[in-house]
């Protein structure tokens, strides 16, 4: 069976704390990045918690990206998942980026392959 779809999963360190904690930027570069692997935005939903952090969704025809960030810490949590022929990579390369990530732990899932194999993580430095 031909996979489904590609899930990309990064932990982002070292990102930029205002950033992290804006919630109108997040959503932005969220958008953009789904914009830029060729995905079509259905839904956006995007939560700024107090005392700092957002969290939030951008649904896609192909599926989604997430994030959840913790600015105290420099650190945001994403996952992009495509079906179809989109490169989640683009994606998550563009957030970690646009977030001021300095290093980056990612990992790719392929999906509705059967079991799962989840291989060693890529890091880098951003």
């Amino acid at each position: 069976m031909e996979t489904m779809g590609r899930h990309v999963i990064s932990e982002l360190w070292g990102c930029d704390f205002e950033k992290l904690n804006s919630v109108d930027l997040i959503e932005q570069v969220f958008v953009d990045a789904a914009l830029k692997t060729g995905a079509e935005v259905r839904e956006v939903a995007f939560h700024k918690f107090a005392p700092q952090g957002v969290s939030g969704v951008v649904i896609i025809s192909e599926s989604h990206l997430t994030i959840h960030s913790f600015p105290e810490h420099g650190y945001a949590s994403i996952d992009v998942y495509t079906c179809g022929d989109l490169d989640p990579t683009i994606a998550a390369d563009h957030i970690a980026q646009s977030l001021g990530a300095t290093s980056n732990e990612t990992i790719e899932v392929p999906r509705g392959m059967g079991p799962v194999r989840v291989g060693k993580p890529t890091v880098s430095a951003v």
